[in-house]
């Protein structure tokens, strides 16, 4: 069998999920203050992975540029579904 037939598993560590959280709250901020809508602009950074979504308002955009994105989508979902 080849690598291609097992399925991956992917998992994050509870720090990276804290990281992620920091960040993601400190970016939505930032676009509040600045005036936008943060949840239609995380999810179009989060669609085309274009850093113009993201303001540079308090190195918003540099922030959110350090975490990976499968990351960030897991821990959205995680915490989106441990939610309900």
């Amino acid at each position: 069998m080849s690598d291609m037939d097992y399925t991956r598993k992917f998992k994050v560590n509870l720090d990276k999920d804290q990281e992620i959280k920091v960040i993601l709250s400190s970016v939505y901020n930032s676009l509040k203050e600045k005036g936008y809508n943060p949840i239609n602009q995380i999810v179009g950074y989060i669609l085309s992975e274009d850093p113009t979504y993201i303001t540079n308002h308090n190195s918003a955009r540099t922030l959110i540029r350090q975490l990976d994105r499968d990351e960030l989508l897991q821990v959205l979902l995680k915490s989106y579904l441990d939610e309900k």
